[in-house]
């Protein structure tokens, strides 16, 4: 049974917009830090942002390809993670994944799948004209 669930993808197109969701009905995200992936048609799922927990210092990270455009928002009322992505270009194209991790160092660069325990079925973004 999948711990977290990912909605919002679909189809787009270039320099459009969309919000990702990674909600969960069994962990309160908050306390945990959260990571978003993307795996690119015939390519490996790579680590694109990620956040700590609310109970330390606020930190974010984003790799380059993605920093100015993409926005991780927590709404803890909600048990939500949103990925807010802008200016949405073909390469963004390809099945995003959030996850949980239990420790704050697994947020600090570049996410790694190892440092996550738990994930979500992914949902398909496709930008295209």
């Amino acid at each position: 049974q999948l711990q977290l669930v990912e909605s919002g993808g679909g189809l787009v197109q270039p320099g459009g917009s969309l919000r990702l969701s990674c909600t969960s009905s069994r962990f309160a995200l908050q306390q945990y830090p959260i990571g978003w992936f993307r795996q690119a048609p015939g390519k490996e799922r790579e680590g694109i942002s990620c956040t700590r927990s609310v109970t330390g210092p606020t930190y974010y990270y984003y790799i380059d390809s993605v920093k100015g455009r993409f926005t991780i928002i927590r709404d803890n009322a909600k048990n939500t993670v949103y990925l807010e992505m802008n200016n949405l270009n073909v390469d963004d194209t390809g099945v995003y994944f959030c996850a949980r991790a239990t420790v704050p160092s697994a947020c600090f660069l570049q996410p790694r799948e190892d440092d996550y325990i738990d994930w979500g079925q992914g949902t398909q973004v496709t930008v295209s004209s």
